[in-house]
């Protein structure tokens, strides 16, 4: 029996109707059993993959093979595919007709879309052949535009996708080859670096470890392994300082101890370089004294395994860095740790250039903050100073008013002296003295000016700002005038 891969639509959603081995071994020992067949706990999951394909039926444990199951043992597909296919092909002639009539018209459907792409479901013969038909005569009689490109997948099978493509936009989103690195057979004149490190390994025979050493490259290889590791790195130091970037042999203290380090910088970012020898896990042989040992102290343990250098170099953030996984490469199988040199200066230069992004756009973020922060002080101004002004114009217009009060009372008690009812030596004092006062509180018998504005302290204007008064510099002198120093701000 033949079982293949295949995928229907049933009432909107994709049914799969492959069997798995294990599935399909199931399905034919319900089928062969005289009886209900009682289904193992261990096997309920495949039952239930089976029920779910309507190949069989389940009551508690006992299971039963449909009328669907067995057409599916007899002809290798579910009877829905089946009638799937046939519905597909039923409808090929009529879809066939809504295809392009030519080239023109393809290309015409694709310019049409929003992003210059169609997609024809999974069509029938005849509906492939006239897609297809459209889609060269397109090609073959320039109809595709100046500078695009038309593509297309699902000759054979499967759904028919179609793309009017900018070529110049295409090869622009297209990754920049990288510049790869030489690495020369000798050394002539090594890099300082280089020569300080070689320095300081000397002729020692054993394996080398010089991340303990100051001014040096920090380095943990086997003997065999060091001119090698010391060509890589003076081929990229080398590098490194042709493009304009700086190297540094640098000693800090982290947790009370010297940490010895080598630093690329690429414009302000430091990027700390280890060059190690990867180890394999080897059996462990004991020797002599280790045997000795155990026999007299039986508590101590041989170890069982001992981690020996396989030869494979790798290059980037020493163990323990954050940004390990940003730029470390190393020897595999498929390429050399001298082929990924240019690929580890691309990743540097890369982050470098995404921190100076994120940075700019926090400075902007910042700015904007800034701006809105001075913005919202300068209309708290405002608010203070008119609240001041009005206030003081207020007492003036009440002072005006009670002044012309005044007036008019003084000149009533003159008619009436005019009307033959004789004043007082006392009255005729008090009523000079009420017309000088009245003369002293009018704002209109001298210039009218406005006041002296209110002070611009934090404290002063804490009431009419909500937030922290203390975000950025107070944006007023001891003047009270608006000097902030921000040039990209507005003034009250």
């Amino acid at each position: 029996m033949a079982i293949h891969t295949s995928l229907v639509q049933v009432e909107a959603e994709v049914v799969k109707y492959t069997l798995s081995a294990q599935q399909a071994e199931l399905l034919r020992q319900v089928a062969a059993a005289p009886g209900a067949l009682t289904i193992a706990p261990n096997r309920s999951n495949t039952a239930w993959a089976l029920r779910q394909r309507g190949l069989i039926q389940q009551s508690g444990q006992a299971a039963v093979v449909t009328s669907d199951g067995r057409y599916f043992l007899k002809h290798g597909k579910h009877p829905k595919e089946v009638q799937s296919e046939k519905d597909r092909l039923a409808g090929d002639a009529e879809r066939a007709a809504r295809a392009p009539a030519d080239g023109a018209e393809l290309v015409s459907r694709l310019r049409a879309t929003a992003y210059g792409q169609l997609t024809v479901p999974d069509p029938g013969p005849q509906t492939r052949g006239r897609w297809r038909a459209a889609y060269y005569d397109a090609l073959h009689h320039d109809r595709v535009p100046a500078g695009q490109k038309l593509r297309w997948s699902g000759r054979q099978r499967g759904d028919c996708a179609f793309a009017l493509v900018d070529e110049e936009a295409e090869l622009a989103a297209q990754p920049q080859p990288v510049h790869a690195i030489a690495i020369p057979d000798t050394i002539d004149r090594p890099h300082q670096l280089v020569r300080a490190t070689r320095k300081a390994i000397g002729r020692s025979k054993s394996a080398v470890d010089t991340r303990e050493t100051a001014g040096v490259i920090p380095l943990n290889v086997s003997r065999a392994q060091v001119e090698r590791a010391l060509r890589i790195l003076h081929a990229l130091l080398t590098e490194v300082e042709r493009r304009g970037y700086q190297v540094d042999a640098r000693t800090d203290l982290q947790h009370g101890q010297a940490l010895h380090e080598m630093v690329v910088v690429i414009r302000g970012h430091d990027f700390p370089l280890t060059l190690t020898e990867r180890t394999t896990k080897v059996p462990h042989e004991p020797t002599t004294q280790e045997i000795r040992r155990e026999q007299q102290s039986p508590w101590t343990r041989i170890p069982k395994y001992d981690h020996a250098f396989n030869g494979r170099l790798e290059l980037g953030a020493p163990a323990g860095s954050r940004h390990r996984h940003v730029y470390t490469y190393s020897d595999s199988a498929r390429w050399t740790l001298e082929s990924r040199l240019g690929h580890l200066l691309r990743d540097l230069e890369e982050h470098v250039t995404a921190a100076e992004g994120r940075r700019g756009k926090e400075r902007l973020q910042k700015a904007e903050q800034r701006r809105r922060w001075y913005a919202t002080v300068s209309q708290a101004r405002q608010q203070q100073v008119d609240r001041h002004r009005t206030t003081f114009l207020n007492e003036q217009v009440q002072a005006w008013r009670h002044a012309s009060e005044i007036d008019a009372f003084c000149q009533a008690a003159h008619a009436r002296a005019a009307d033959g009812m004789p004043s007082s030596e006392e009255e005729i004092a008090w009523l000079r003295w009420a017309e000088e006062y009245a003369e002293r509180i009018d704002p209109l018998r001298s210039p009218l000016r406005p006041p002296p504005d209110p002070p611009s302290s934090r404290e002063a204007l804490g009431k009419f700002l909500q937030g922290d008064l203390d975000a950025h510099p107070w944006p007023f002198d001891s003047r009270g005038r608006w000097s902030p120093p921000d040039e990209d701000v507005s003034p009250v």
